[in-house]
């Protein structure tokens, strides 16, 4: 099976290493910081296969050069209509296609919204998603080069994966997401119940990742466009309009 480690880098970003148990093989997804990768895997005693990226802003793929320079020759994934903006890439991927991590295959999935290029990556057998900054816990990233419509349909075919699909989000803004969803859904009594459990963890500095997609299913304002209560709260009707409202008032939060 795939062990995942999950590394804090920068201010709030995560980083995180893959590693095939049977073949040693390991994988780093969204490599903003290449000295903490470095450091983990020197203290692992491991040696870097390759780096998967989800998608081109710095903060997710600055540290590839140095990470070529201690693992020459690794390839480099990410989305095809991303060639020349991601450092050193050398894989050129589609919707659909296969990566393999040792004995592990994860799917590609395409998933614009927050950049046209945005990739996740999905293992069914272990259930663990890499999706970047599409789905945070209790939030969704914003939208950079692509359209509501678009964001709202790379969510719809993440929240159809299995609810058992652990989710791991490219960053710790779950106090903050919780604080606006409140505002959004305030009689639901599981998000209530995550409020109070995430202050207390954050508190002691402890991650609230990975969430899981069961749960955000049922409190992630962002993927409840067609809940009554929220469409009431708002006064919207259609999915995508709903979304957009919601996507509006946490721009403005």
């Amino acid at each position: 099976m795939m062990q995942v480690y999950r590394l804090a880098a920068l201010s709030d970003n995560y980083i995180f290493i893959l590693v095939d148990e049977a073949s040693r093989s390991v994988a780093v997804v969204d490599a903003g910081d290449a000295v903490v990768v470095l450091n983990f895997l020197k203290d692992q005693n491991l040696s870097l296969s390759m780096i998967l990226n989800t998608h081109y802003d710095g903060d997710h793929v600055a540290g590839n050069r140095r990470l070529l320079q201690a693992f020459p020759g690794i390839p480099v994934y990410g989305n095809a209509i991303d060639r020349g903006r991601i450092p050193g890439q050398t894989v050129f991927l589609n919707d659909g296609d296969r990566v393999q991590v040792g004995d592990s295959v994860g799917r590609v999935l395409a998933v614009p919204g927050h950049r046209h290029g945005h990739l996740a990556y999905y293992f069914e057998a272990s259930a663990d998603l890499f999706c970047g900054d599409v789905i945070f816990s209790a939030g969704s990233g914003r939208i950079k080069d692509c359209t509501p419509e678009q964001m709202q349909q790379s969510l719809a075919k993440l929240r159809s994966l299995p609810d058992a699909t652990k989710i791991w989000c490219a960053h710790e803004y779950t106090l903050d997401n919780l604080r606006f969803a409140l505002t959004i859904d305030p009689d639901n009594l599981e998000l209530q119940s995550r409020m109070l459990e995430v202050k207390e963890l954050r508190s002691r500095s402890q991650p609230t990742i990975p969430t899981i997609m069961g749960f955000e299913k049922r409190t992630n304002p962002f993927l409840r466009w067609d809940a009554e209560a929220i469409r009431s709260r708002l006064g919207t009707t259609g999915d995508v309009e709903t979304y957009t409202e919601v996507r509006s008032r946490k721009n403005q939060f």
